[in-house]
């Protein structure tokens, strides 16, 4: 009977340490996101009375210009700075991951970005990307280049301005990932390769490439899914201008929501940008049995 009593006052000590992280994810995750859901089939601004209108705001996003825009900046941004941040990310994980004096500092230097206050990073690249006074066209100028980007003012380079600054923010913690990843593959498979008469690519290609592929499927998941929720750079380097030329999905849903005070039309916008990260995941998911080896 004692043992009885000690293992029960010993579960709900267990619950008790529990429940706080348990209502914190009822309370801020789970409520907000059934909630979001129910209104997406809604009208509502806010203040006023709410109007279930079933499924016409999701009708309403195939003609929304607005919307069209976003995504096709979303999926622009996904598709150029994904493959750019993981590459690079690689390639420096595998430089920083030989015995080079000065090895902390330089990782140190590659991850410094990825902790950096967003603040802080967009001052610094605006004052970069000055088109009159900034360093980089004072730079192109000085090798003769004359009309030299407008950057961060330009509708033609300001999402790959802003792309720029997405890699250089996100390398280093990817790096990071990469290098623990490497560090765990064991040195005996080098050898052997040499022993073997294999060069460095060969190496990289055959040895480095499909050990760290369980690294790579989920960076790989991860950066989509970053690219896809990018809102503070935009926000703080464009706010989606100038025009509608920086304006991804996240960032139309701010907008939407909170400048324009159409609650349910900006959630059914987010499911909508849900649905999108599901589907890209679950096809990686499928994938990676293929070239996945653990």
């Amino acid at each position: 009977m004692r043992k009885l009593q000690t293992a029960g006052r010993a579960r709900l000590v267990g619950y008790a340490f529990l429940l706080p992280n348990i209502l914190g994810f009822l309370i801020f995750i789970l409520f907000p996101v059934i909630a979001s859901f129910l209104m997406s089939f809604t009208e509502w601004n806010g203040f006023g009375k709410i109007q279930f209108i079933g499924l016409d705001n999701y009708i309403r996003l195939w003609s929304d210009e607005n919307f069209r825009i976003s995504f096709w900046n979303s999926l622009v941004m996904t598709v150029v700075s994904v493959p750019a941040t993981l590459f690079l990310s690689i390639l420096a994980a595998v430089a920083l991951n030989r015995g080079i004096r000065g090895l902390k500092w330089f990782r140190t230097a590659m991850f410094l970005p990825h902790i950096t206050s967003t603040i802080a990073i967009a001052v610094v690249w605006q004052l970069l990307f000055n088109p009159t006074m900034g360093p980089i066209n004072g730079f192109l100028h000085s090798i003769g280049i004359e009309n030299a980007p407008g950057w961060l003012s330009s509708t033609k380079w300001a999402l790959l301005s802003v792309i720029i600054v997405s890699i250089w923010h996100s390398v280093g913690y990817y790096m990071v990932l990469y290098l623990a990843g490497l560090q765990g593959i064991p040195r005996d498979l080098y050898e052997a390769a040499e022993i073997d008469g294999a060069g460095k690519i060969s190496q990289f290609k055959n040895i480095t490439l499909p050990m760290l592929s369980p690294v790579i499927f989920f960076t790989v998941i991860m950066a989509i899914i970053n690219s896809f929720k990018v809102f503070d750079l935009i926000f703080m380097l464009t706010q989606g201008g100038p025009g509608r030329s920086t304006r991804v999905l996240v960032y139309d849903i701010y907008y939407t929501a909170f400048q324009r005070y159409e609650f349910g039309y900006a959630s059914a916008m987010a499911y909508v940008l849900f649905a999108l990260i599901l589907v890209i995941t679950l096809i990686q998911f499928r994938g990676q049995k293929k070239w996945g080896h653990y």
